[in-house]
């Protein structure tokens, strides 16, 4: 009897330690609910306001048209499809940037575009070496890095929005 009281006990506390949170999260239900695909679709996520700079690599972007059709992405036009994955890197200590680019993301097809944050140093030297497809910044980021990022990002195409 007393072994079935601790046991009792245990499994007690660990549904108070783990199922609890687990059931409040959220999971369970929409587990249970059965979503897919189709019944719940990915929300396209506003685009914030404020100033930003976009530094494309045209030497990753051969193809003129795919450019031109990135190009018209980035400036928040409606484009009809783009084949080709794109990497977008921002930096971490840009919270505006990193905004827009998830906002950016929302709008393509699942894991058409990647967005990864990196350490401002880091994101120099990618830019130096032409490591990146796209770079992300805010402008207030962009200024304070101007020198910088026009020394290595050069051969980059810079498209800088007032409120896309």
């Amino acid at each position: 009897m007393k072994n079935l009281y601790h046991l009792a006990v245990i499994l007690g506390a660990l549904f108070v330690l783990v199922g609890v949170p687990v059931y409040a999260s959220g999971y369970v239900q929409r587990k249970l609910k059965g979503t897919d695909a189709v019944s719940s679709p990915t929300q396209i996520l506003e685009q914030p306001s404020g100033a930003y700079v976009v530094m494309m690599n045209p030497l990753l972007h051969t193809n003129k048209e795919h450019l031109e059709v990135w190009h018209s992405f980035f400036r928040g036009e409606e484009i009809d499809f783009l084949f080709e994955d794109i990497s977008c890197v921002v930096a971490d200590t840009d919270a505006a940037g990193l905004e827009l680019a998830k906002s950016f993301q929302s709008r393509l097809p699942e894991n058409q575009m990647k967005v990864r944050t990196e350490d401002v140093t880091l994101l120099l030297s990618k830019l130096e070496y032409g490591r990146y497809d796209v770079a992300l910044l805010s402008k207030e980021l962009y200024d304070v890095y101007r020198d910088s990022l026009t020394k290595h990002g050069k051969q980059a195409v810079v498209i800088e929005e007032d409120g896309i």
